[in-house]
């Protein structure tokens, strides 16, 4: 189901319904994304970003301009720079648990395995410090992230949050839905569309630059619109060029995206890795870190068999991937590219 304001496609029942239905049996406020623990953090990630109290779900037009303002005055330093983006939707009824300490967990892999400065990654989510992330702040910060790249760049786009499916209407997708992901005031603002993605961070980027998306997130499997598909069965690339013939490339660059799951699939939040048992984080963020922590030099092919491992285990101890019609789906990390390369090259950002 996709989640806008006015009338939704339901997949399931193929029927556009009211979104706001209380009769429609796909309600989609049931989606829920999975989370897990790291060790090390978790104690001090909770005394330092408390949640913040949006009670007023969807109001935050004062608050969304002060952080505009911010955001604006971001420098676009060179060589590494980051963009991470974390969605509780506090206190609505499909609130996310362990985003929060997704972000913060990243943060901390970002400097400590990849030394990226703390000034060149800035942080989007629902805590006293940072601005808040309202589809008109991500939009900002994306701008942001491209802005000025230049050879040598590594820049990386981090979201952890609700993602969803809409009906393509232009002919851009091979499988008819366009991908989505949700900011905290989607409801009101509306959701953030592959489209617009692969306009905004894919297509400026320059000969010698390179991008990687990690998304942990419903639906996220081909979020960026990258031409290039890893089939991870059969270890064979994909063509996902749109229909239309739109070109959905970069300016010479490199974009890569990985994301928890093929568009068809459902992420989820689990405390399966915690060993309080009480932790949520993201389990695609928790299996890419362990991957990444565990060996220096995994290649793109030995982090993707390694998450699906991890996945494959923590099923095992009986967690369930619950997303949003309540069905257990096994969520299978994805991998595409703006252009074929081998996944036996160490993965670098």
């Amino acid at each position: 189901m996709s989640l806008t304001t006015g009338r939704v496609y339901c997949s399931e029942c193929r029927e556009f319904v009211s979104h706001n239905s209380d009769t429609h049996k796909h309600s989609n406020q049931e989606c829920v994304k999975f989370t897990s623990d790291a060790k090390g953090l978790r104690h001090s990630l909770k005394k330092m970003f408390p949640r913040r109290d949006v009670s007023n779900s969807y109001s935050y037009s004062a608050r969304d301009k002060s952080d505009l303002e911010s955001i604006r005055k971001w420098e676009a330093t060179k060589g590494k720079r980051a963009l991470l983006c974390g969605v509780t939707y506090n206190k609505q009824k499909y609130e996310l648990k362990g985003t929060n300490y997704d972000v913060f967990s990243m943060r901390d892999l970002l400097i400590s395995r990849f030394r990226f400065p703390s000034s060149s990654i800035h942080i989007l989510a629902e805590t006293d410090s940072y601005p808040l992330p309202t589809k008109k702040n991500i939009q900002e910060a994306l701008r942001w992230l491209v802005k000025d790249n230049q050879p040598g760049d590594s820049l990386v786009f981090y979201f952890s949050g609700h993602g969803l499916r809409q009906p393509d209407f232009s002919e851009d997708e091979v499988d008819g839905f366009d991908e989505t992901i949700c900011p905290l005031d989607f409801r009101t603002a509306g959701m953030i569309v592959d489209n617009e993605l692969n306009d905004t961070i894919v297509r400026p980027l320059k000969t010698g630059v390179k991008l990687h998306a990690i998304i942990d997130a419903c639906h996220s499997g081909t979020i960026l619109d990258l031409q290039h598909v890893y089939n991870t069965k059969r270890h064979v690339w994909l063509n996902n060029s749109p229909p239309s013939g739109v070109y959905k490339g970069t300016s010479g660059g490199h974009a890569i995206s990985i994301s928890a799951c093929e568009d068809h699939q459902l992420a989820a939040d689990t405390s399966a890795f915690s060993e309080s048992g009480k932790q949520m984080e993201g389990a695609m963020t928790y299996t890419f870190r362990k991957a990444l922590l565990e060996n220096p030099r995994v290649t793109y092919a030995g982090l993707l068999a390694s998450m699906h491992k991890d996945i494959l285990l923590a099923k095992k101890r009986g967690f369930s991937l619950r997303g949003l019609f309540n069905r257990e789906r096994l969520q299978e990390p994805q991998l595409s590219s703006s252009k074929i390369f081998d996944l036996n090259e160490p993965f670098v950002l």
